[in-house]
């Protein structure tokens, strides 16, 4: 399966150079704990790939099972909107069990953000539209769970552990590499 909705600069959370041999794009979900554990794994990815990865992060809230999932998700749109999406990214992931409304104003406080427009985004469902667009990009790419990651747009089925993934992106690095072919020798 191929990412549908290539990277957007425009409308995407992106960290790491635009010019970055590899992307790795996650769709995830704030309350899934398997996204939980592996937002350090792609930290870990992050640190050892440093200059040479672009990490795109798209929402996929699981809101059957995960009902706090979307509500984060509003609320990491709406720490976007004030510049603030990765710190608020990063404090979800760590604080994952407290996602009630109260603890996300609280994160949002923290981070310094206008706490009236972060209370009316999530009153007025400001971003859910964003969030659907991306799920939406996600059901179209072949999501069916999270944490979902597509390396250089392909979608990547293994295990998503730092070793895993950065085995699996070397191999996309390799396959990026023009063959040289050897040059005939006249004699």
């Amino acid at each position: 399966m191929w990412l549908k909705m290539p990277i957007d600069p425009q409308r995407d959370h992106i960290r790491g150079p635009s010019n970055a041999p590899l992307q790795l794009v996650e769709y995830g979900d704030f309350q899934c704990p398997y996204c939980g554990r592996a937002y350090y794994e792609v930290q870990e990815v992050e640190r050892r790939l440093r200059g040479q990865l672009q990490y795109v992060f798209r929402h996929f809230p699981l809101s059957e099972i995960h009902p706090l999932a979307v509500p984060a998700a509003e609320t990491s749109e709406a720490a976007a909107a004030q510049g603030r999406f990765w710190e608020m990214y990063s404090m979800l992931y760590e604080n994952q069990e407290a996602l009630e409304r109260p603890y996300l104003l609280r994160y949002a406080r923290a981070l310094g953000l206008d706490i009236a427009a972060v209370d009316a985004a999530l009153d007025n469902h400001l971003y859910l539209p964003r969030i659907r667009e991306d799920f939406n990009s996600g059901v179209r790419s072949g999501v069916n769970g999270t944490p979902c990651f597509f390396i250089n747009g392909r979608r990547h089925d293994g295990a998503w552990d730092a070793d895993s993934l950065l085995k699996t992106l070397e191999r996309a690095r390799q396959q990026q590499q023009p063959t040289q072919r050897a040059t005939p020798r006249h004699l």
